[in-house]
């Protein structure tokens, strides 16, 4: 009995010493993160505008230089290092399209004082073509450039009958009202202009001038925008180019009515 309570104690005391030792021992060092320096991100100066700039507007202080990652400057960008004097060059500049707040400038969207704003922006093949208009024959003044419209022609059947109404022009866009350009900053409606000038096809421009010399009134209809297709195409009144007449002429019980056919 007494050898098993020597040996008892004598593990009692190792156990003892073992645990004092590991409560003295230092503790380990903190091992400290190595982070590493973020890569430097070359960058230049490109030239932006300081506001929305609507078509047509002439420039005259709204664009300032922006640091810009060299990586992303696209072509056609305005760089400080190319041009230092870009601001300047492009004082009272002409807006070919609309440029928005913060975007960066392209040659391309401007165009020097001296140039034709209506001609820069007329495709290739298609011809500028004005018309009268008065605020009710222009859907009350709500067409703007860059609406859509049907042409209509309104003229008297013989002898100052009844009155004879027809399309003769489908899907044409509006390029200008006088000489507004669309409508300004704070979305409020231009005034009602006397001329709208129209982007037609040669053969378009042909039908229009000859519908202007026997129409007593031409009208433009707004078409919803869901009815415009920028590519074209829609009925036209050929029968103006060639002298026949579109109209049928009826005659009942000695009444003479114009009909379209």
């Amino acid at each position: 009995m007494r050898i098993i309570i020597f040996g008892a104690a004598l593990l009692a005391a190792g156990l003892a010493g073992f645990m004092a030792m590991n409560l003295s021992a230092p503790a380990p060092e903190p091992v400290q993160a190595t982070v590493a320096p973020a890569p430097q991100i070359a960058l230049d100066e490109v030239l932006i505008a300081t506001t929305t700039l609507t078509t047509g507007r002439q420039l005259d202080g709204q664009l300032r230089w922006q640091e810009w990652p060299s990586a992303a400057v696209g072509p056609g960008f305005i760089t400080k290092a190319s041009r230092p004097e870009a601001i300047e060059e492009f004082k009272d500049s002409i807006v070919r399209s609309t440029i928005a707040e913060g975007e960066p400038i392209r040659s391309a969207k401007l165009l020097g004082a001296d140039q034709s704003f209506m001609s820069s922006i007329l495709p290739s093949g298609k011809r500028a073509v004005a018309t009268e208009i008065a605020e009710d024959t222009s859907a009350g003044g709500f067409i703007l450039p860059d609406d859509y419209v049907d042409v209509i022609m309104t003229t008297r059947g013989l002898s100052g009958g009844a009155l004879v109404t027809e399309t003769i022009l489908e899907n044409i866009r509006v390029l200008a009202i006088d000489q507004t350009i669309r409508e300004d900053e704070e979305g409020r409606l231009v005034q009602v202009g006397r001329t709208a000038t129209l982007e037609l096809t040669p053969k378009q421009a042909e039908i229009m001038t000859a519908a202007q010399q026997i129409a007593d009134r031409m009208t433009l209809a707004l078409r919803s925008i869901q009815d415009v297709n920028t590519s074209g195409g829609g009925r036209d009144a050929e029968y103006l180019l060639n002298g026949t007449s579109n109209a049928v002429t009826i005659i009942k019980s000695g009444t003479i009515s114009t009909v379209n056919r």
